[in-house]
């Protein structure tokens, strides 16, 4: 058996402001920093023995895959980091409040912004200071959609699959038991195509941040289950509260 670990970064301070993010590079609350200690510390509990880990080039993502592994005893296993893992850029709303820009556009707009498979938000101007191409994270990698614009989900799946076929999957594998920290749009991408989700299904999934999401396969890597490490109630807020920042 295989086992796959998807871990949402903890509360960032803009989830925490309800802030679009992106791929703007926020650091974790104080909150976020407790999510990624307890994760950690419930995977230890059931006996998770990682051997590989991912995560994207985005600190609230980083931080928490460190604090969950040094939890775990595990901060010696080698990580890799992509930008393939990062979250969907929401490009010109980045840094905007998700209520003000309802109030602005309505929920059913914003809801398409954030959760639709195939609707870009607003494109940023490649002179704008927040544009990738302008950050040095990304100069030098010769693939262009590590400088996007804007992203539809469709446009992060596109990025992410590739990668999780050459190199996620393989690994898996190999090592058995892997974790990937990333985001909620990226590891949605990753659940769409594990899961076979819909494209029309997919806008009303919603991950929350700092639980762990478990994936089972078996021999011929074919999904057995997938579970969270939360009891339901929990898990059920955490969900609401997810849909929830892009309501009035």
């Amino acid at each position: 058996m295989y086992k796959l670990v998807l871990i949402r970064h903890g509360e960032s301070e803009w989830n925490k402001e309800n802030r679009f993010t992106g791929w703007t590079d926020v650091d974790l609350s104080e909150k976020g920093v407790q999510e990624a200690h307890e994760a950690g510390k419930q995977l230890k509990e059931k006996g998770f023995q990682f051997k590989y880990a991912y995560t994207s080039y985005l600190k609230r993502a980083i931080k928490t895959l460190d604090i969950v592994l040094e939890e775990m005893n595990l901060l010696w296993i080698p990580v890799e980091k992509t930008w393939r893992l990062n979250e969907k850029h929401y490009g010109n709303l980045q840094g905007l409040n998700k209520k003000e820009t309802v109030e602005k556009f309505g929920e059913e707009q914003v809801l398409i912004w954030r959760r639709s498979y195939s609707t870009r938000p607003p494109q940023l101007d490649i002179n704008d200071q927040r544009h990738p191409a302008n950050d040095v994270k990304y100069q030098g990698i010769s693939d262009e959609a590590a400088r996007p614009s804007t992203e539809a989900l469709a446009d992060t799946i596109d990025r992410i699959l590739p990668y999780w076929h050459s190199d996620i999957s393989k690994k898996l594998q190999e090592c058995k038991e892997v974790i990937v920290a990333a985001h909620g749009n990226s590891l949605r991408g990753i659940v769409k195509y594990l899961k076979n989700i819909s494209d029309e299904d997919i806008i009303n999934m919603n991950i929350p941040t700092g639980i762990p999401y478990v994936f089972e396969f078996d021999d011929n890597m074919n999904l057995i289950k997938d579970y969270y490490l939360a009891d339901p109630e929990t898990l059920k807020k955490m969900m609401e509260a997810v849909a929830n920042q892009g309501k009035k």
